[in-house]
């Protein structure tokens, strides 16, 4: 019996001792298997943080491509509206210029008629009071007229007396003056108008070409005779 007794407790010794090999055999590959799990965790973060990096690389390239298109556009805009802005004030300058040039074959085609009334008016002299009246109503329909011209902003030209202007006069013809020095205007042969500060029609007129030859020989002459005198009192004195 006691043989028997003492026969199970070493069974049971070795059946702790080999629990106990057996608890220190599985232990071993969990620590195995924490580091395994640490170390795949790391290459999991190793991994997603360079995905991140790539991501946020890509996103900045992207936003430096977006960054540059946008200038880009932003440019075009600019230039195209400074195009249009351009294009939108040369149509209108040119509707203006138009507009002008429309109203002045118009306004050109009227003066002639003006020209008319000036002349007459200068010529008639009425005597009777049917004449009188008759130059009155005359003179009613050409201040008329007058008054439209300058509602369309046609002003006449003062040329006598001022320098001569191949912008603004045409010389008809030259003549000497004593008033006046050369390249000044005479006389106003045809009034000349302006429109809105450009020429309508050139006024033609008669301009100076200063002293004439004549004077200017008399002048001589009188100088010389002058000296003559002054000379003969000179010798007078001598003797």
């Amino acid at each position: 019996m006691i043989e028997n007794q003492s026969d199970n407790i070493d069974e049971k010794e070795s059946d702790i001792s080999d629990q106990d090999n057996t608890s220190q055999d599985t232990s071993l590959p969990k620590d195995q298997i924490i580091e395994n799990d640490e170390s795949s965790s790391q290459k999991k973060e190793e991994l997603n943080t360079e995905e991140l990096k790539n991501s946020i690389s890509n996103n900045d390239a992207r936003l430096e491509q977006l960054e540059k298109e946008h200038e880009t556009l932003k440019n075009q805009y600019i230039r195209i509206s400074a195009d249009f802005d351009n294009f939108r004030k040369r149509q209108s300058r040119d509707q203006d210029d138009l507009k002008i040039q429309l109203v002045s074959k118009s306004l050109a085609a009227i003066l002639p008629i003006v020209d008319n009334f000036e002349r007459a008016r200068q010529q008639l002299k009425p005597e009777s009071e049917e004449a009188q009246a008759l130059h009155r109503s005359y003179q009613g329909l050409y201040k008329q007229l007058v008054e439209v011209l300058k509602q369309q902003g046609v002003a006449p030209m003062r040329v006598v007396g001022q320098q001569f202007d191949p912008n603004l006069h045409e010389a008809v013809l030259r003549e000497p003056s004593d008033e006046l020095n050369e390249d000044f205007i005479i006389e106003e042969l045809q009034r000349g108008y302006h429109l809105e500060g450009k020429v309508l029609r050139h006024a033609l007129v008669k301009v100076s070409m200063g002293p004439g030859k004549q004077n200017s020989q008399e002048e001589e002459e009188r100088d010389t005779v002058e000296v003559d005198i002054d000379s003969e009192e000179n010798t007078s004195e001598d003797v």
